[in-house]
């Protein structure tokens, strides 16, 4: 055999190779479920736990009407610095319903949002925030509050992207919700949000209905208007879906113990706990840590909204995973 065809044989074999490894490596990108995951542990973590639930011939196969996973929203799906978006929708109310409230112009915390006094409403702190919320989602009935949430987020832009609240998703877990759902999934939003703020935007947001939210809530109360039936909110607390509140929450909505838990912060950690511990079957719990300042923010320990503190400490000792979102994200918003 000639010395030219040995290497016309071996050119050969060199562009076969290269050509099977460029085919093979589109073929993982095009099946890829999570691309905007860097391969790391991680992700490795995510999909093993889905693989080994959802394979029938597994071991550790689950039922799909037993596949439930909880997502919290804000800080875990959606961004929540410099404050979390519905207090910001919150204050846009207080200034747009101002000429109906003379009196806010002299009673705090209201006189601080109308000044624009950060400082005075800081120091209001919680029950100040709580008491814009109530003011400000109430008095109304639940069609026209969730009118006036959908003009809101049509119009309104985070100060910083300059881009609409709900383009503010993360990208990597938006991939996740959609993989869950594909493997046999039921994901449930669980927030310390308002149920009725977040129903009017989640299934075109998220893929996931408005029945599949479970969030804090005021009292509402049905009422004969004009021979209307009708739903009117009062300016009373029904339920506080935080913390502790949480896993209540989810066994009044859900009726079934998750297998799979998605947090970012302290208000998630017991949710994370009724779904991991205990149980006799395969269970998984997830924290995103926000350590990227460049793309989005980097906070935990000492943060004012989205404290990471005591929940870190316990990823640790119950083996969650947790996503260091400066690593382990490739892309952490969606493409403008």
């Amino acid at each position: 055999m000639s010395v030219a065809h040995n290497f016309i044989r071996l050119a050969g074999g060199i562009v076969l190779g290269l050509t099977t490894l460029l085919v093979n490596a589109s073929a993982q990108t095009q099946t890829d479920p999570l691309p905007s995951w860097n391969d790391n542990a991680p992700k490795a973590a995510i999909v093993a736990f889905v693989e080994k639930v959802s394979k029938e011939n597994s071991p550790d196969f689950i039922p799909e009407p037993e596949r439930i996973a909880v997502f919290d929203n804000d800080g875990t799906l959606w961004v929540e610095h410099p404050m979390y978006v519905q207090p910001a929708f919150a204050l846009d109310r207080v200034k747009a319903e101002a000429a109906a409230h003379p009196e806010w112009k002299d009673t705090q915390p209201f006189k601080a949002v109308l000044e624009g006094d950060m400082k005075a409403l800081a120091a209001a702190g919680e029950k100040g925030l709580v008491e814009l919320i109530m003011e400000t989602h109430s008095d109304m009935t639940s069609d026209a509050f969730q009118k006036v949430v959908s003009e809101w987020l049509a119009t309104a832009r985070d100060p910083r992207f300059k881009r609409p609240y709900t383009a503010l998703v993360y990208q990597p877990m938006l991939e996740l919700l959609a993989y869950l759902r594909a493997s046999g999934f039921k994901t449930f939003i669980v927030s310390g949000g308002g149920i009725e703020f977040m129903r009017p935007w989640v299934e075109q947001v998220y893929g996931v209905p408005p029945e599949q939210v479970v969030g804090s809530s005021i009292k509402t109360q049905f009422e004969m208007r004009d021979g209307v039936p009708t739903l009117f909110r009062l300016l009373q607390t029904n339920f506080i879906d935080d913390k502790s509140g949480k896993p209540v929450g989810i066994n009044e909505h859900i009726g079934r113990r998750p297998i799979a838990a998605f947090g970012n912060s302290d208000g998630d950690l017991e949710m994370l706990q009724w779904t991991t511990i205990g149980g006799t079957t395969p269970r998984f719990g997830l924290i995103v840590h926000h350590t990227d300042a460049d793309r989005e923010y980097a906070y935990d320990r000492d943060a004012e909204f989205g404290r990471l503190d005591k929940a870190l400490d316990a990823a640790a000792i119950n083996q969650w995973t947790v996503v260091d979102m400066k690593a382990d994200w490739k892309q952490i918003l969606p493409e403008k």
